[in-house]
């Protein structure tokens, strides 16, 4: 079996397509392909891991300026073309397109050529790339429910993370209470600052509590010196590199809502402040926050109207209501899916007409 695993840009793209390549590879003696951007992440990730990555040139044509959405749409029917090349010389079985910049022109070309093709979506709305291919894909992988209306036919097999999220099992209650609080792996000016501001009153509201802080590089000096007389009380990182242990030790979580996010707080079953990025295209972490918010697992508020008074009163609310933060625990926990790496190499491997025992 012969795959290409298509797209990149962030580790939301790419981390997951890298647990899809590795069960391909475990379960069907699959050969992969990436092909991806110099842009993105990919660029680092993907050679890490074993796997042969090639390019295309396109950029983004959301959020940017008029100037770079015509030159990438004057890019576009190269990237097609040479995604189609690649096809040709690689022969996949099947093409997974995993969204990002990428994603597009080889769905694209791969669409045209009749190859099987299978589109995975983490986000309750499809990103540009696979809204545009949506209805010439052969199948699409999906997170959430609402979301397979997009396609002609899906498949609800959540987002590929770490085990170590599923296993961390539930947290004692020991007394104290601990916040865990994120803004992913570059940090969040937005929530770092709301923390500044907020503290004192939240140390007051609720006496005992112990915060384990990411900020990102860019301010961690900042937030570090605002919780210096906290002493022990804080733990303050640039980048906290085994997060499902941090995870482990928190009662609460404060974070933005991707994809990744919020596959890894249903898989830990964490309750969670969600803080969606104003920005993110399409404003899909907002959706993904709201998913999470009607399924009783979360609470969300806008970047906008994160104040010190709302974030101290809520915090100190949720902190102090064991009963609420195990049902938040549970709604988190039900909307996860151990099995999403299995499950979509499964899909890709039907579509190229392969089972399991074949690949023996």
């Amino acid at each position: 079996m012969r795959a290409i695993l298509a797209g990149g840009g962030t580790g939301g793209h790419v981390i997951p397509a890298l647990a899809i390549a590795n069960e391909l590879k475990k379960s069907y003696g699959a050969e992969v392909l990436f092909i991806g951007t110099a842009r993105g992440i990919e660029n680092r990730l993907v050679p890490a891991a074993g796997y042969p990555l090639q390019l295309v040139r396109v950029g983004a044509l959301k959020n940017v300026s008029l100037m770079t959405r015509a030159r990438t749409a004057f890019d576009l029917p190269r990237a097609v073309w040479d995604a189609g090349r690649m096809l040709n010389e690689f022969a996949p079985d099947v093409v997974i397109g995993v969204g990002g910049y990428a994603s597009g022109p080889t769905m694209m070309a791969a669409v045209v050529k009749h190859i099987p093709t299978l589109a995975f979506e983490p986000n309750v709305v499809p990103g540009l790339a696979n809204r545009v291919v949506a209805r010439f894909v052969s199948a699409a992988a999906v997170h959430f429910e609402e979301t397979a209306k997009y396609f002609r036919y899906a498949e609800v097999t959540g987002v590929p993370v770490r085990q170590a999220f599923f296993e961390m099992g539930v947290r004692p209650r020991d007394g104290a209470r601990t916040l865990l609080v994120f803004g992913g792996s570059q940090g969040a000016h937005a929530i770092n600052e709301a923390m500044i501001r907020c503290w004192p009153a939240l140390l007051r509201q609720t006496p005992g509590i112990h915060i384990i802080h990411q900020t990102g590089e860019r301010h961690h000096n900042d937030v570090l010196a605002a919780y210096d007389k906290l002493g022990d009380a804080a733990e303050v990182f640039k980048f906290i590199e085994d997060m499902p242990a941090a995870f482990a030790r928190a009662d609460l979580l404060i974070c933005r809502s991707g994809a990744s996010t919020v596959a890894e707080i249903a898989a830990g079953g964490k309750p969670a402040i969600f803080v969606p990025f104003p920005r993110a295209a399409d404003d899909h972490q907002r959706v993904n926050a709201e998913a999470l918010e009607r399924a009783g697992a979360a609470v969300v508020v806008e970047e906008s109207k994160l104040d010190g008074v709302w974030l101290v009163e809520t915090v100190a609310a949720l902190l102090g209501d064991q009963a609420r933060l195990q049902r938040m625990s549970a709604a988190a926990r039900s909307l996860a899916h151990p099995n999403a790496a299995r499950d979509i190499a499964a899909m890709a491997a039907r579509l190229a007409g392969v089972g399991e025992s074949d690949s023996r």
